[in-house]
């Protein structure tokens, strides 16, 4: 259609200067190439304007385009009559040109070649107003039709989307698989249900689940009364455990692939699935967790457990990141990480080393109440609003070397049993130690504010 919209238009402006020219030269009447001309024009604009601009590749069905509304009970009426007004019109002012020379036949002629040529112009411009009609009737039969393939195609997606999730539900771990398989591909080809597919696997992260042969775990693996005498038995149960945890890599594994927005060439990623996706892992069970290089919207790990080694190195957090409550059982690696807002990192709890070195955190970011078990390194972080360690356990050495510190850092209340090193850090707002323990620890850093 946008070929021949510009193709009209082309005709049209080629016709008009060069069809009018020519009948002025020859004394021959105007309006017919006029009305030709211009029934080109406003045809080739109209097809012109129903193309639409380019969208995203997807296979996603198309809704239809706004309503259109019911053609007036007058149109048709006002249509006949204005061109019964432009035939009569034409034919006076024809008949009303012819020069009074000449004997009667050669005036006989011309009148009637001026009657013929004002009903030309009265069917050129009927023909248009069919054209407009036809047109209407075209554009009414398209979106019908879009409309039918929108419906046929949502029907497909749900379809699609409801059987995928029945299989999540799945007794064998294969078949879990396949359903988040099939998630992941429904979601690719359909952005509009992206953020209703990513719910749906963090909801199965978050099911309970118990990590197998995981060095931290405090809870003990459930094992049934009569797998004491039966090993077969026991090891189902291993089996079972060891297939779920695959299950959950692989969901891990999807949510991280879609949520890079480059490659590893630093090349725009084709599956990625944007920036304002919401991520909701409450009390989500994790295992080996690998969000490197992500760009997360808004997060909420509230009460979650991270198995195995946690890395966010790179990670955007461009929303709320919350961590209440988490706890990390292996070391966490947070390295050049940016928080673009608040952070939130209370009460968790870091049972290995917990590595923040060169993160940024550009909005206010809380530690209150956090346990970190070993080191705590925050070397050349950059904390470009308020800082706050309220009643913070740094059980191993914690590391603030070349650290800035733009807005209030607090460490009320906060205890330090192993080294706490500022060497070469930057304070440049208050500094509150008040009721913090340092007893017997080496402290390299700059005398401390106490308010």
């Amino acid at each position: 259609m946008a070929v021949g919209g510009s193709g009209l238009l082309v005709v049209a402006l080629a016709l008009i200067p060069r069809s009018w020219w020519g009948a002025l030269a020859s004394g021959r009447p105007v309006l017919l190439p006029v009305a030709v001309s211009l029934a080109l024009l406003v045809t080739g604009i109209l097809l012109w304007r129903q193309v639409s601009p380019e969208r995203e590749v997807s296979a996603a069905p198309t809704p239809p385009g706004r309503q259109m509304r019911p053609l007036r009970s007058w149109v048709i009426p006002i249509g006949v009559i204005l061109v019964g007004v432009v035939t009569c019109t034409a034919v006076v002012w024809l008949q009303g040109s012819v020069p009074a020379v000449g004997d009667r036949l050669q005036l006989a002629q011309l009148r009637v070649e001026s009657i013929r040529t004002g009903l030309t112009i009265g069917a050129a411009v009927t023909a248009a107003f069919a054209l407009l009609l036809a047109f209407r009737r075209q554009q009414l039969a398209e979106r019908t039709q879009q409309a039918t393939e929108y419906d046929a195609g949502e029907k497909r997606v749900t379809e699609l989307y409801v059987k995928a999730a029945d299989q999540l539900g799945a007794d064998k771990a294969p078949v879990r698989l396949a359903g988040l398989y099939a998630l992941e591909r429904l979601a690719q080809d359909n952005p509009a249900h992206r953020q209703s597919i990513v719910e749906v696997i963090c909801a199965y992260l978050r099911m309970p689940h118990i990590a197998p042969d995981t060095e931290f775990t405090s809870t003990p693996i459930p094992v049934p009364l009569k797998a004491v005498s039966s090993d077969t038995e026991s090891n189902e149960t291993s089996v079972g455990l060891r297939e779920e945890r695959q299950v959950r890599l692989a969901a891990q594994r999807i949510l991280a692939r879609h949520l890079r927005p480059t490659t590893e060439d630093a090349e725009p990623d084709p599956s990625y699935w944007g920036p304002t996706l919401v991520l909701d892992l409450t009390e989500a069970v994790l295992i080996d967790a690998d969000f490197n290089g992500c760009h997360l919207h808004k997060v909420d790990f509230t009460a979650a457990t991270f198995h195995g080694y946690t890395l966010f190195n790179g990670t955007t957090f461009s929303g709320p990141a919350t961590f209440v409550g988490t706890t990390f059982n292996r070391t966490a690696r947070f390295d050049r990480a940016t928080f673009i807002g608040p952070s939130g990192i209370v009460q968790a709890s870091f049972r290995d080393e917990a590595w923040f070195d060169r993160a940024t955190f550009s909005s206010g970011a809380w530690f209150d109440q956090t346990t970190f078990s070993d080191v705590a390194r925050f070397s050349r972080a950059t904390f470009s609003d308020s800082a706050r360690f309220v009643e913070t356990t740094f059980k191993g050495s914690a590391k603030f070397n070349e650290t800035t510190f733009s807005g209030g850092t607090v460490f009320v209340r906060a205890t330090f049993d192993g080294t706490a090193k500022f060497e070469e850090a930057t304070f440049n707002g208050v500094v509150d130690f008040e009721g913090a323990s340092l007893g017997g620890v080496r402290y390299d850093g700059p005398e401390p504010v106490i308010e």
